[in-house]
């Protein structure tokens, strides 16, 4: 708002107010500037409003983090650290404070707008396919998404492999489709069924992927989601996953260093 003087038909200096409804320049953004790149070339359910399919970002494969996560897991499984006998699936969900792509009311945060991060573990906990998508998206609808999304990992012995042996998942993944898509691509299905197996016990094989999303969830940058940009939000959680193999790799380097 400026203020104006004119002079008027009897002379005298008239003061107008003019208000400048040009946008403040001012203000910085609370995101990080730069590049943000996707961590892994996953496959991400997303919900509209003529239902749910299939997305992938036009990014995903040039991704930085990409390359990251699958060096590790490369060096990982090449040293043997990476146990493809069991693997297990779950999902969390994170408050999404500013809304933004991929999000969704969350059934159970009395229907705030949240996301929903999808998580495919080892046996021993270790982060091998990740994707995200609105909290109101039901778990079965991601299961298929998230096993196409694992990478071709480098082995011991052998080629390349991208396919556990077996998969364990909540009574949220008991449909007989998914097991029988799960058989078509060579993995057994341990999920648990309905009516027979309590969903308080979940078992010590489901515990495992249950103890990494505690760990995901408990990184500050996924306590709360706070970037309207899923690509962000994936982001970050790529970089949570990196740092989970990272320290696995540190690890069985300081037990080889001591044990020499």
């Amino acid at each position: 708002m400026r203020a104006q003087h004119h002079t008027g038909a009897g002379g005298g200096r008239e003061e107008r107010l003019v208000v400048d409804r040009r946008p403040c320049r001012t203000a910085r953004p609370r995101t990080l500037t730069g590049a943000v790149f996707v961590p892994h070339p996953y496959v991400l359910p997303v919900v509209g409003a003529l239902g749910t399919w299939a997305h992938r970002l036009p990014s995903a494969r040039k991704s930085v983090w990409a390359r990251l996560h699958r060096a590790v897991l490369d060096e990982l499984g090449s040293r043997g650290r990476l146990d493809w006998s069991r693997c297990a699936i779950d999902s969390v969900s994170i408050r999404a404070l500013k809304g933004g792509k991929l999000t969704g009311s969350d059934p159970t945060d009395r229907g705030k707008k949240g996301s929903k991060i999808h998580l495919i573990c080892d046996r021993t906990g270790l982060p091998i396919s990740l994707a995200i998508s609105g909290a109101n998206l039901h778990d079965s609808q991601a299961l298929e998404p998230s096993i196409r999304g694992v990478p071709s990992i480098r082995s011991r012995r052998g080629p390349r492999r991208r396919r556990p042996a077996k998969l364990h998942g909540d009574k949220g993944y008991a449909y007989d489709h998914l097991r029988r898509r799960l058989r078509e691509r060579g993995i057994v299905p341990r999920i648990a069924r309905r009516g027979i197996e309590s969903s308080q016990r979940l078992g010590s094989h489901r515990r495992v992927v249950e103890r990494t999303m505690s760990r995901l969830a408990g990184c500050r940058r996924l306590h709360r989601r706070y970037e309207r940009k899923a690509e962000r939000f994936l982001a970050f959680a790529g970089i949570s996953a990196v740092l989970i193999c990272l320290r696995r790799l540190v690890r069985a380097d300081a037990q080889n260093r001591s044990a020499s």
